[in-house]
């Protein structure tokens, strides 16, 4: 006798099995997660969240701690980028003017930090400062921050990747060096001097840097005594440190080979790029006083810079921090019409995020501060709302795949099906993106590792081995 199932019974069958997948793929990946990963000498005793997640079926794969609370590093650019995607529209808004009268301009900046960037040969904002023959007026009462972010490390103010934010960036906010030549002269006092030539930009900062530079007492006898320490062997233990709170440049010996530098300058709530502007483009314009209220009027005029994509490519490709901290603030600028990073974030969590698994502690647009902190969940759930508003075409122009960006030396066998953001400081790495498995299934993973102390490359490395198996296999 044939007996054919119910349609009840058959769906069940069907159910049982999808289950059973289910249950086998999430046991094979927790035993590459603990082979790889967890048990890695790498990772053994540092903390670490992983979450991998299929869209399609809204089921995660694996979830290990992705409840946990871990400071993100570079991946709180993520849901910066997010926010910069959805508000900074086609393209940024490079300035917005009026015409105060038969001669003057008043500018309300907008923190724009592609404004004379060297990324961008295309400067319509300068081209319109140029082709108007007024006088201009700075009127930056928008700016309601501080020039660096909260829990921010001090003493990194003199690295290029710690540049100053403002509400009228110029040049990145960095002084660039490079030293085209140089020679000794022997002081009446028997002691050796460097004398420089430099080629400084902006020219504006040559009026606080010497064009000498005295060898400490011990170096100098040191090379009374050796005929064999030349001037190019003094060269290479030879940097640059800015005085905090100042632009006063002193030059060092002892540390490390100087060819070429770029440190950030002391903003001064943007007098200095007014300085600059006068200085180096003979652009007659004054910095407004603070005041109290700041609204600029509906009738003020819109210029538009860059396409806002062009921002957020470099930006998530070499992870740029000024990028990164100037798109936040341009986003605040949007939708409060002021900066400042402490309320669009707490504007940003309540609507755009109100949704998101675990509420995070998000303080900076960039990740510097170890106050930050996220869920790999988290992560997960703002990849998954970037699909949805914007699509993966827009994501792949925008995040770096195998061997490109903060990836070049990972997943090169993976280019073309690994979308993703890097992460790290000191004792930190984080990775998380979108993958695409040989079976063209789209998944979003977010890995987190905190106190690792491991090198970040022993890291990385465990990590792009469980993902290369997970996109092998499934």
């Amino acid at each position: 006798m044939n007996i054919i199932p119910s349609s009840r019974n058959f769906f069940y069958f069907l159910f049982l099995i999808f289950a059973f997948a289910s249950c086998s793929t999430q046991k094979k990946i927790a035993k590459s997660a603990k082979e790889d990963v967890l048990s890695s000498p790498a990772l053994q005793t540092s903390h670490v969240g992983i979450s991998i997640y299929e869209p399609a079926t809204n089921k995660y794969w694996y979830d290990y701690q992705g409840d946990h609370y871990f400071v993100p590093a570079s991946n709180t650019k993520i849901p910066t980028c997010y926010a910069a995607m959805k508000y900074l529209g086609d393209s940024l808004v490079g300035i917005k003017y009026e015409y105060f009268d038969d001669t003057t301009i008043t500018l309300y900046p907008t923190g724009d930090p592609t404004f004379l960037h060297a990324d961008y040969k295309n400067q319509p904002v300068l081209d319109f400062l140029k082709k108007e023959h007024k006088s201009f007026f700075l009127a930056n009462a928008n700016w309601q921050e501080e020039p660096l972010g909260s829990g921010w490390s001090w003493n990194d103010y003199n690295s290029d990747y710690m540049a100053e934010r403002s509400a009228f960036p110029i040049l990145g906010n960095l002084i660039k060096f490079k030293l085209k030549s140089s020679h000794y002269q022997l002081l009446e006092t028997n002691r050796r001097v460097i004398k420089l030539d430099w080629e400084i930009t902006p020219s504006y900062f040559k009026r606080f840097a010497s064009d000498f530079f005295i060898l400490p007492i011990e170096v100098a006898t040191i090379h009374e005594m050796r005929d064999s320490m030349t001037e190019k062997t003094a060269l290479q233990k030879f940097y640059i440190r800015r005085e905090v709170g100042t632009n006063n440049l002193n030059f060092l010996y002892g540390i490390s080979k100087f060819v070429s530098d770029e440190i950030p300058f002391f903003t001064n709530n943007d007098s200095v790029a007014v300085s600059i502007l006068k200085s180096d483009y003979s652009i007659n314009i004054q910095a407004g006083a603070r005041i109290k209220h700041y609204n600029p009027p509906g009738s003020a005029f819109v210029l538009h810079s860059q396409p806002t994509d062009s921002l957020l490519r470099p930006m998530m490709h070499r992870s740029d921090n000024f990028f990164a901290e100037q798109s936040l603030l341009m986003v605040s600028n949007e939708r409060l019409g002021y900066m400042n990073d402490a309320k669009i974030i707490d504007t940003l969590l309540k609507t755009d995020f109100k949704d998101l698994p675990q509420k995070p502690r998000w303080v900076d647009g960039s990740g510097l501060s170890r106050y930050n902190l996220f869920s790999p969940r988290d992560f997960v759930a703002i990849f998954n709302k970037m699909k949805n508003d914007f699509g993966m075409d827009r994501i792949k122009l925008i995040f770096p795949t195998g061997g490109e960006g903060t990836i070049s030396s990972y997943y090169k066998t993976e280019s073309g099906y690994i979308f993703a953001k890097t992460g790290t400081l000191s004792g930190v790495v984080a990775f998380s993106g979108f993958l695409y498995t040989k079976k063209n299934k789209l998944l979003i993973f977010s890995t987190l590792v905190n106190n690792h102390q491991a090198s970040a490359t022993d890291v990385r490395r465990a990590i792009e081995k469980l993902l290369q198996e997970i996109r092998n296999n499934y």
